[in-house]
């Protein structure tokens, strides 16, 4: 199976990010990572990295139902109800704002990749992400990594601190994930905005990991099909965000073996 991430870009003049994890029923491997630009670039590398051949699920950070032309999506706003709190609420979604993700679905859909969350399908499938909640629910995070704004000194610090979290926690969170080149890479980046791409990317892929080896168990749907929807690991308590254990910025090092070495 093929499992792909996509940070993708809502506008034309940015890159996006794309991983690539080829899955067995016994391990997992990042075989691709890097950025690519515009639509062509994109499906090209989509047509590539997940033949017809082989089933394949697509994890987008980026709307993939949006039927609604102005506002935003009931599944926007039951983001913030659940992950308000720790400030992990989505953007607003609607035609007017997502044009480049809604023509790219329109084209995905036209190369036969549906849209759906099933395991177990023979097919190719997308779905819609949003690594913020995704790592909050991980992690057990209080608040958000904020490495995406503010000052680069801070956006650096914050990437450190998501960067350990990765190496630290996967092991446990995705045993069959094999350490490798590409990732130990990412891992010890200094943040650039390529890395921050790219490793979005990997996040994307993670969530798709974690729904493809529970079997769906341990994902849970925000919102529905015919207004849209958002794929996020279920949290460890209930079901919206009340993990009982949360992390601050200590205690992020010291229970696990790392997935790779993490330069001091």
């Amino acid at each position: 199976m093929r499992i792909l991430g996509l940070d993708l870009a809502w506008g034309d003049r940015n890159p996006d990010g794309v991983a690539l994890l080829e899955v067995t029923d016994t391990s997992a491997r990042l075989v691709d990572s890097r950025r690519v630009q515009g639509d062509e670039a994109l499906l090209g590398w989509i047509e590539q990295s997940a033949p017809r051949s082989e089933p394949a699920l697509l994890l987008i950070d980026a709307p993939v139902v949006c039927p609604n032309a102005t506002g935003s999506r009931p599944v926007d706003r039951e983001s913030h109800r659940v992950f308000g709190r720790q400030h992990a609420g989505c953007h607003p979604s609607n035609q007017r704002l997502c044009t480049r993700p809604l023509r790219l679905v329109t084209r995905l859909r036209a190369l036969g990749i549906g849209i759906g969350w099933e395991t177990g399908n023979p097919g190719r499938q997308m779905v819609e992400v949003y690594p913020h909640a995704a790592l909050v629910r991980f992690f057990g995070l209080a608040q958000i990594l904020k490495y995406k704004r503010g000052p680069v000194a801070s956006r650096r610090q914050e990437f450190r601190r998501l960067q350990a979290l990765i190496a630290e926690d996967w092991p446990v969170l995705f045993p069959s994930l094999e350490s490798g080149p590409l990732l130990e890479e990412l891992l010890n980046r200094s943040w650039t905005k390529e890395a921050e791409d790219r490793l979005d990317a990997v996040i994307c892929a993670g969530i798709g990991l974690h729904h493809v080896s529970h079997q769906g168990r341990c994902s849970e749907v925000l919102g529905d099909l015919e207004t849209g929807f958002i794929l996020v690991p279920r949290g460890t308590g209930d079901t919206h965000g009340d993990e009982g254990t949360r992390r601050g910025e200590e205690g992020i090092h010291g229970r696990h073996q790392p997935i790779v070495p993490i330069r001091p």
